[in-house]
């Protein structure tokens, strides 16, 4: 049992421990808990007082904590009837499977959409329908829908075309479809604007006059949705039966929903919670052969956490459209033999270490460029480069984020046809919305397209737009920090021990609690007047050490990632003498066989 430290450190929203601006320029608070609620909870729940604690720090409604403790897909599976256009769409596609209409597929080249290609690959696999599934060129196509794109997909037959994760925003292609005979059915999740394209049908939660409150779902959740969908009008018209064949096993393909939705960072609410839980049940059976294939590779020792899938899983995905080929993934992961699956991830493998020498030099660069234009005291940073790899922009918009704290655009260069036309890409922090932002731009008539999320987006910009566009984004993220708390403040959910960070309180926190994901977090907790023992330097960046209670007793790894050179990455190394208020983590890390606690240090302040 983890060991919690009275609430009289700190009242309600008062500074913890003094920590009015920690390493990071963050002041620390914990909100006061009432321990008659805390004794409740533990009674009525039969939970830890740990996880009782957690749960009132952050409101999370107690009216239903079976629901949040333990999902069920029997008991909460979301309705995907509640979608807009899902009963229309499901009844229209039945029917045309009836009638053997031909089915093309066109998805984005992430995880997200590869994994939203694979379920409807493997749906239609299942029926015996063999469809073709275009995803675009990252570097020569570029994000979102294309007219060469759709000509080539009727050229091969289709009348109907299933679009995943894009779509929403791609009004005259949608219309180009349209003119080509086509039915364009839309499966996304990105922002829309105010008027929408005209497809056939468009299922996207975040649609204005969507009621649903699923606008948490990726594009796969939004799929998979879909499916449940089809295959419940194909059950009730007695398709199977007539097919001769079972229904196609869904609730295994969770797999694939889960991957896209930690890799996609969306929201870790409503049914995504849910959706992911039962996701990562699923992988852990290792049925579907690209994910198999891939876990080999990548030399995982477990089934796949959600750490895995997004450090280990989803960046090797990612690679095939950065340095090689945009198919390769959803290749991967609809592939029918693991023989299949092996080879293209040995492909995908070596697509990931060339991406990881490109990126570091790139990345090099882009500093280089900011510091040499005097860009690093702008509210955002805006650097092009006419040499840059295009398929790692997004990775040196993220790098560059990190590294300034704050908006970040990158825009690499192509030819096209009619000249050169540049290609960006966004990476936000909280209370930015980027994505916002790119719209606002494209209907002022700065970029040729743009759109996605709140933290993270893309765009089309005409080379001679670039130093107007950097103008108006300093206006437009300034506007939206003026509103954005002056100082940070860094949420504390709990006090703990060195002795009380164990393997079994860790997974207290993790399976009592997870999955985490963007908007519902892993715990933060912050260890009092700690004393380093040991700290070294890894990986060049990263610091490494033992610490342990004021009081000594045993040790506790603790690791700071990419902290060094920096204030803190020095002071843990250097200040052994000093205690330290420690804010991090808990982790399990799994070595040769064997499970050790570890803490991921954030943050840090000295102990007065």
């Amino acid at each position: 049992m983890a060991i919690l430290y009275p609430s009289s450190f700190a009242g309600a929203q008062d500074t913890l421990l003094r920590v009015d601006s920690s390493f990071k320029g963050a002041r620390w608070v914990m909100p006061e808990i009432d321990g008659n609620e805390v004794r409740t909870l533990v009674q009525t729940h039969n939970i830890s007082e740990l996880i009782a604690r957690v749960v009132l720090s952050r409101n999370i409604p107690t009216d239903n904590l079976d629901a949040y403790f333990a999902p069920k897909l029997s008991r909460d599976f979301p309705d995907p009837l509640k979608l807009k256009d899902m009963q229309e769409w499901s009844e229209y596609m039945a029917e045309a499977i009836r009638k053997g209409k031909r089915v093309g597929v066109f998805a984005d080249f992430d995880v997200d959409g590869s994994c939203s290609a694979a379920l409807i690959k493997k749906f239609f696999q299942h029926i015996g329908r063999d469809i073709p599934v275009y995803i675009p060129d990252r570097l020569n196509e570029g994000y979102g829908p294309n007219k060469q794109a759709l000509t080539k997909l009727k050229d091969m037959g289709c009348d109907i075309v299933l679009m995943a994760d894009c779509g929403t925003s791609a009004h005259d292609v949608i219309a180009h479809g349209q003119w080509l005979g086509m039915d364009i059915c839309i499966f996304d999740h990105h922002e829309p604007e105010d008027k929408l394209p005209g497809a056939r049908f468009l299922v996207n939660p975040k649609r204005a006059d969507d009621t649903s409150g699923y606008e948490a779902l990726c594009a796969a959740g939004v799929v998979f949705l879909a499916l449940v969908a089809l295959n419940s009008e194909l059950r009730a018209q007695r398709y199977f039966d007539w097919l001769g064949r079972g229904e196609p096993p869904l609730k295994s393909w969770l797999d694939l929903v889960a991957l896209a939705t930690v890799c996609d960072m969306v929201p870790m609410q409503g049914p995504n919670r849910l959706l992911t839980k039962a996701g990562f049940e699923q992988m852990a059976h290792m049925k579907n052969n690209g994910i198999r294939a891939l876990a080999q590779i990548a030399k995982l020792e477990k089934a796949p956490t959600q750490m895995d899938a997004g450090f280990a899983l989803g960046p090797r995905i990612n690679a095939g459209s950065r340095v090689h080929r945009s198919d390769l993934g959803a290749k991967l992961l609809s592939a029918e033999s693991y023989d299949e699956a092996l080879q293209i991830a040995y492909i995908l493998e070596d697509c990931n270490l060339k991406r990881r020498d490109m990126q570091k030099l790139m990345m090099e660069e882009a500093v280089g460029r900011v510091t040499a234009k005097g860009f690093d005291n702008d509210p955002v940073i805006i650097v092009d480069g006419d040499s840059w790899h295009p398929g790692l922009a997004g990775l040196i918009a993220g790098g560059l984020k990190e590294k300034y704290d704050r908006p970040a655009c990158v825009i690499t260069y192509a030819d096209v046809e009619g000249g050169r036309e540049g290609r960006g890409s966004g990476r936000s922090i909280k209370n930015v919305n980027i994505a916002s932002s790119f719209m606002a731009a494209k209907d002022l008539g700065l970029l040729v397209k743009g759109g996605g999320h709140a933290m993270a987006g893309g765009f089309t910009i005409k080379p001679d737009k670039i130093d107007e566009f950097r103008n108006f984004m300093i206006a437009h993220v300034s506007d939206q920090m003026t509103n954005a708390p002056t100082q940070p403040e860094t949420m504390v959910d709990g006090i703990m021990a060195v002795s009380g960070i164990t393997p079994d309180s860790i997974r207290m926190v993790n399976d009592g609690m997870g999955p985490f994901g963007v908007g519902h977090t892993e715990p933060v907790f912050v260890i009092p007047y700690a004393r380093v023992l040991q700290a070294d330097i890894v990986g060049k960046t990263h610091v490494s050490c033992r610490i342990a209670d004021q009081n000594g007793g045993g040790w506790l790894k603790g690791i700071s990632f990419r902290s060094y050179p920096s204030p803190m990455g020095e002071a843990l190394l250097n200040e052994k003498e000093r205690p330290f208020h420690l804010l991090g983590q808990v982790r399990i890390n799994h070595w040769q066989g064997r499970d050790y606690p570890e803490f991921q240090i954030l943050d840090a302040a000295y102990a007065i």
